[in-house]
């Protein structure tokens, strides 16, 4: 038996539990006689002898006859514990006492290691965009984790399903809104994949595999995701093979991959987290760094671009900072009109990689 009751302290368990002292004699006396019922040599309600019945009158007198051990037992009050001599004994637990149950680690909920689950989002991406989606599926999918999919667009992923499905790759056919959920934006394009990041190279690794002619694009604190989603799909249009990046993540967020409508899959980040001296490494390897600028420089109009060079393009306010600037061993810059500071550097990254192709590739 328990109960509970709250008091100043918070709430306190009671359980009664049965003293071990209880005479044999007291445990017959409530034991039920066996039979059909009837009690036994008439000892049913403290009565003794025959049962007859009585009335108001001489209730009174009956109640006089009963013999002393006839009579229903009443606990003797007990000085030393301020009450009655129960077999029942009153133990309290404070809620803090209560034992742990082991069981068998076994439980309602399952246990994740927070550690854990921060290492793998961060290991962990959603890319979407139906064109984004199918050439990752083209390109690498191992790194698929689990995908989703609106019902329109599922007979032109029909493949990547049948692939999912073989491989044991959770799949889910779901409407606008929970594919809005899933992706984190309604401009999901009908598919979202979560995938595992791919890891920046270094650049001595670029370099063992770099071909003669070459074009590496630096990005100094380019931050921007549609900025480097447009960059992406330009450098995939003219041939440039290698994104220089303070943090290779950023290709992999979801909206610089959709913006790059696919091109995404044919550039490799490259990681420059000492941003100058991995330029060095490049020049040392043979490599031109060109910087660029919008008011000073050679014309890109009056300029020779080499085959092997690493174009460094600075972030969308301020452009290159000195020290990068520094580095260069040309820099150009593009004409126009004047009536704007300058251009996007989406835009800038597009016109100088046209003419780098134009000059080597074409």
């Amino acid at each position: 038996m328990n109960d509970s009751f709250s008091g100043k302290n918070g709430k306190v368990k009671v359980m009664y539990v049965r003293s071990d002292d209880d005479s044999s004699d007291d445990r017959n006396k409530n034991k039920r006689p066996a039979g059909k019922g009837r009690p036994a040599d008439g000892a049913r309600s403290g009565r003794t002898g025959q049962d007859k019945p009585r009335g108001n009158n001489d209730r009174r007198g009956s109640d006089s006859r009963r013999s002393e051990s006839d009579r229903p037992r009443r606990p003797a009050h007990t000085e030393d514990r301020g009450g009655y001599d129960s077999p029942w004994k009153t133990v309290s637990r404070a809620p803090e006492e209560e034992p742990a149950f082991d069981h068998g680690g076994i439980s309602g909920k399952s246990f994740i290691d927070p550690e854990q689950l921060r290492r793998q989002r961060a290991e962990e991406t959603r890319v979407y965009g139906e064109n984004a989606c199918q050439a990752l599926f083209a390109s690498r999918p191992d790194a698929i984790v689990r995908a989703w999919f609106v019902q329109s667009v599922t007979p032109r992923f029909r493949e990547a399903l049948r692939w999912m499905a073989a491989n044991r790759k959770a799949y889910h056919v779901v409407d606008e809104e929970e594919l809005a959920k899933a992706s984190g934006t309604e401009h999901h394009g009908g598919v979202c994949f979560l995938i595992k990041k791919r890891q920046g190279l270094d650049a001595q690794t670029y370099l063992k595999e770099a071909p003669a002619k070459d074009c590496v694009l630096a990005l100094e604190e380019v931050g921007n995701p549609h900025n480097l989603g447009a960059i992406v799909r330009s450098c995939a249009h003219f041939g440039v093979n290698g994104v220089l990046l303070q943090d290779p993540a950023v290709l992999e967020s979801g909206a610089a991959v959709r913006t790059a409508e696919g091109g995404a899959e044919h550039i490799k980040a490259i990681n420059a987290d000492d941003f100058l001296s991995v330029l060095d490494t490049f020049r040392k390897a043979g490599y031109t760094i060109v910087t660029t600028s919008s008011h000073k420089g050679t014309p890109l109009a009056q300029a020779k671009l080499p085959a092997k060079m690493v174009l460094v393009l600075g972030q969308e306010r301020d452009g290159l900072s000195d020290s990068a600037w520094q580095q260069g061993d040309m820099s150009v810059s593009i004409g126009g009109t004047g009536k704007v500071e300058s251009l996007n550097v989406s835009v800038a990254t597009g016109i100088l990689l046209a003419d780098w192709w134009r000059q080597n590739q074409a």
